[in-house]
């Protein structure tokens, strides 16, 4: 660790500005403290190689009044000038968070809020603003350990350090912190936050990569956070701040013994284990209001006796998971709930599937589009500026049997169907195999529990009953934990419903095919996992996702369909010599024009020559494409074309091919026998024949009628 120590001065007395080196992956991570953002609790600038990120992590000064959470804000702010770039819209002036503004977010969240005390009511924002783009250090990562930094010098209550690190796979050799190039590029998107001792937050989408070769590029990128948190431990012996005392919002054990009384253990027990999620709610209010009467006049209770019972209601499933392996739903530790699936039962769309777990109920439903209709994505990263494959994930109200206006999908349902769109872009085909864009909408029927991973299942078989060739079949399912006092007792559960993920202490989804994982997604409550855990779950994610393919939706639905749905449009390629693009296009689009409205079909045409027509009638489709071909090549002596005669003349005929393409016949190649007038033998708008004769001593094209064989 290389520290480099600089001094400024203020007028309104001394700041001291320090800054801290180190060199991660063959680049220098320069973090400056006190040089800006004074007045925030904790303020980083963060420069790695030229990628510059400002971190900063602010709370309130009293706990919020009436919450029995923690109330975690973090940003992520993408500043287009950090790549050069003036926002587009009439305000020119960045707007909401992009989907990958929202992700970092959530990405950056996950490791850091079970580090702060789970009593602590103050707000809190952690703040990350990029700056600056450096194409070589990817800002996501950057802003990750801003936030970390950030929080951990500050006066705010947190049990940090965490470090975070990113690695890649290109030609089978890992790579630690990937070039925004090669992340894209990259056979494997794994980031991992850890603290001093244990793995706390995975993320990543593969190309089916094994198990063996995902759990040694997550313990890698552990073995360097370590480092990183020696770095950050540093920094904070320099120049952190004395954690602040809170009011700590914890339930009275007084309480506690006198709801006991009331309510026994045993009582918790029948109330909670049942395998029908509205039955136990039922329950738990019955046993609220029995607790709310029992305490009617003691008002400093009240405010604690949903917490408590809460409390009450986890210690419960908890002790019987974790002593006696009793799940809620009397299930075996490795058993999945039950399983159904099909698919075609929404008509006229392009495909849809159903898939059913316990609870949880996905429909998903597929569209698809020309190449033209890809999303366009307007960020940081200049490699990408659309997305041909897009997956959309709905939560209604009603899937949890709530009452609720719907205002559009939130973090948290943006964060689900990226997760699911993860986990079959490793599968999908090439644009060249498929020339389509693909959209897949996950709809929330019902919930309780890992609806991800149903929407994974769903949209996996609505890809392949809306004729999609996806190369191989994708399953996703998520385990869950329950520990105990030590490292060694522990218990994981195969398919967490919603009850077993709220009390539990993680949430680990995988998603593969039968050779190899497409993606991870780890949330936890603790302060990290072991290897065992960690190893444990992937492996039972493993054989859990080959029971439910194997089971459940190759009998629904086990190879993609031949074909797309008729009510689908049909897409046809032809490349044509990119010196022939403005002759397809004509003068200010006529002649392409022409051909769209003659045939009803669409038609897109790249700076390459790649021409994709689109429609929903195959006659049509190849109707434009022979205009098209007649457009770009040249006539041929000896070949025989069909046209129209638009135009008549005492010397001859001019017959259109296609639009902007046309040629003469002279009246002496009309016919066999003398014509005194074109007239007697022609009339426009009369579909001929003619072959072509090859060019007269002008340099002109000839075609004649009469010579047709």
């Amino acid at each position: 660790m290389n520290i480099c120590d600089f001094i400024t001065r203020r007028r309104n007395g001394v700041s001291i500005m320090k800054t801290f080196s180190m060199e991660i992956a063959g680049r220098m991570l320069n973090v400056t403290i006190g040089k800006v953002a004074a007045q925030a609790n904790g303020a980083a600038l963060m420069q790695y190689g030229d990628t510059t990120v400002l971190s900063t992590a602010t709370a309130s000064l009293k706990p919020r009044d009436g919450i029995d959470f923690f109330p975690l804000s973090v940003e992520y702010e993408e500043k287009l000038y950090s790549v050069g770039k003036i926002p587009g819209g009439f305000n020119k002036r960045e707007g909401k968070a992009s989907e990958n503004a929202i992700l970092t977010s959530r990405v950056i969240d996950r490791p850091m809020r079970p580090l702060f005390p789970k009593d602590y009511r103050n707000d809190v924002t952690l703040n990350n603003m990029v700056m600056a783009v450096d194409p070589e250090c990817r800002p996501e990562l950057v802003a990750m350990l801003g936030a970390s930094i950030a929080t951990s010098i500050s006066d705010i209550p947190f049990d940090g350090p965490c470090a975070s690190t990113q690695v890649g796979l290109i030609d089978g050799e890992f790579i630690i912190n990937p070039s925004q190039k090669q992340w894209n590029e990259s056979d494997l998107n794994l980031t991992v936050a850890s603290t001093a001792k244990k793995v706390i937050m995975i993320e990543a989408g593969a190309n089916e990569i094994p198990e063996e070769k995902m759990i040694e590029a997550i313990y890698m990128a552990h073995d360097m956070n370590q480092k990183i948190i020696e770095f950050i431990n540093g920094i904070v012996a320099e120049v952190g701040k004395t954690k602040k005392e809170y009011e700590s919002y914890v339930v009275p054990e007084e309480l506690f013994n006198a709801i006991k009384e009331i309510v026994p253990p045993e009582e918790m027990e029948v109330a909670v284990f049942t395998d029908d999620k509205q039955t136990r709610e039922d329950n738990i209010v019955a046993i609220t209001e029995k607790l709310e009467e029992a305490f009617a006049e003691n008002e400093e209770w009240l405010g604690f006796l949903s917490d408590a019972i809460y409390q009450y209601e986890k210690k419960t499933v908890r002790k019987m998971i974790l002593k006696d392996h009793k799940r809620p739903d009397g299930r075996e530790i490795t058993q999945i709930r039950p399983l159904a699936a099909e698919v075609d039962l929404i008509p006229r769309v392009h495909g849809s599937a159903m898939f059913t777990r316990g609870q949880t109920q996905i429909c998903d439903v597929v569209t698809l589009a020309p190449l033209s209709e890809a999303q366009k994505v307007d960020g940081l990263d200049e490699n990408v500026v659309s997305k041909r494959y897009m997956h959309q994930y709905n939560f209604p109200a009603y899937s949890v049997g709530e009452t609720k206006v719907s205002r559009g999908p939130g973090r948290r349902e943006i964060g689900h169907g990226a997760l699911a769109e993860r986990a079959l872009i490793a599968v999908l085909p090439s644009e060249e195999e498929f020339p389509y864009t693909i959209r897949a909408v996950s709809e929330t029927f019902e919930s309780n529990g890992s609806t991800s991973m149903a929407s994974t299942c769903a949209s996996c078989m609505s890809l392949m009953a809306a004729g999609v060739p996806i190369k191989k079949m994708v399953a996703g399912i998520s385990c869950g934990l329950v520990t105990g006092e030590t490292d060694d007792d522990f218990v994981l559960l195969t398919d967490i419903q919603g009850l077993e993920d709220f009390f539990g202490d993680m949430d680990f989804k995988v998603t593969g095919t039968k050779d190899g994982i497409t993606a991870i997604q780890m949330d936890i409550k603790i302060h990290g996992l072991t290897r065992d855990i960690v190893e444990g779950a992937i492996a039972r994610c493993r054989e859990a996702r080959m029971f439910i393919m194997e089971t459940c939706m190759e009998p629904a639905i086990s190879k993609p369909r031949e074909e797309v749905s008729k009510y689908a449009p049909k897409i046809k390629q032809i490349t044509i010599d990119p010196a022939t693009i403005g002759d397809v296009v004509g003068q200010k689009g006529k002649t392409i024009n022409t051909i769209i409205e003659r045939t009803g079909v669409k038609i897109d045409i790249t700076d390459e020559g790649n021409i994709s027509v689109c429609g929903i009638d195959k006659e049509k489709i190849d109707e434009a494409i022979k205009m098209i071909e007649i457009i770009t090549t040249e006539f041929e002596e000896g070949k025989i074309y069909e046209g129209e005669v638009i135009s008549i003349k005492e010397f001859g005929a001019f017959i259109e091919f296609a639009p902007g393409k046309e040629g003469m016949v002279h009246i002496s190649k009309i016919s066999n026998e003398r014509v005194n007038r074109v007239e007697d033998y022609l009339t426009l708008g009369d579909h001929v024949k003619v072959v072509c004769l090859g060019k007269d001593k002008m340099g002109r094209i000839s075609f004649s009628m009469k010579d047709v064989k």
